[in-house]
């Protein structure tokens, strides 16, 4: 399983693309980052793209990329729950202020909605898809992504503390998890439903007395300006933990 981190950031600039990932060229996990990171034939080979959760940065190409497969006469798939859904119909592509790409009766859509149930795996393109709650303000998922070779990734997505029914159901080899402040803003990633490094470190550790075992971390939605202190307090968590944990960036791939 080769993943490409096309945006791992939880603010945009040149350097810094909001969260989205490439997996084997084909599954992308969340949109905040696909048109700017991808060439339109790239997107074109997309099967199906795994939205978390519907807060902006993470479905915000959407309908960058659906214009794409209309002008060209594709589909893609789009793997989410109802709350996505309704998100992306009412406020992207509603009609006002874009095309409502997933209903076109006189041709085929260049947008199809597959509802995903949290517990309920699904099948793409001989990969299982595995959908899990995670802890956040609005509804989200987690998905653990197994290939046809047996390579497993899980994505949280956006999340807060307390995963532990999270863990009694994955298995990864890789767990691409978010980190959004340092660990001094505890409190406020608490009532954000965020992690802070303190609280990877508590989530990891009830990770490994359910699992038994550490996967490799790689860390994501990382607030860029404060980059340098999640460094080392991440880094300080890996020693403690003796896990191997990165902080990923734009343009980074892993191989699993």
């Amino acid at each position: 399983m080769r993943i490409k981190v096309l945006g791992a950031s939880n603010t945009e600039s040149l350097d810094n693309g909001f969260s989205s990932f490439l997996i084997d060229d084909i599954l992308a996990i969340d949109a905040g980052s696909l048109t700017r990171s991808l060439t339109f034939e790239a997107q074109l080979r997309l099967k199906a793209v795994l939205v978390t959760h519907p807060h902006y940065d993470h479905i915000r190409d959407i309908p960058a990329v659906a214009m794409n497969f209309f002008l060209r006469g594709g589909t893609v798939r789009i793997c989410a729950t109802a709350a996505v859904r309704d998100a992306i119909a009412n406020y992207l592509l509603n009609g006002a202020l874009y095309p409502r790409f997933f209903e076109f009766p006189a041709r085929q859509p260049a947008l199809h909605f597959a509802q995903v149930e949290p517990y309920q795996p699904l099948q793409i393109e001989g990969y299982t898809i595995l959908p899990v709650p995670v802890s956040h303000p609005v509804p989200a998922v987690s998905y653990q992504v197994t290939s046809p070779d047996g390579k497993v990734a899980l994505f949280t997505g956006d999340t807060g503390p307390g995963l532990a029914d999270l863990w009694s159901h994955v298995s990864p080899q890789l767990l691409v998890i978010e980190v959004t402040a340092p660990s001094r803003y505890e409190q406020f990633a608490r009532e954000a439903k965020h992690l802070t490094p303190g609280l990877l470190q508590q989530e990891l550790t009830s990770f490994r007395d359910i699992r038994r075992y550490l996967p490799r971390v790689l860390i994501v939605h990382t607030n860029p300006a404060e980059l340098p202190t999640i460094e080392s307090e991440v880094a300080a968590v890996a020693r403690s933990l003796e896990c191997p944990i990165t902080i990923s960036s734009m343009g980074m791939q892993v191989v699993i």
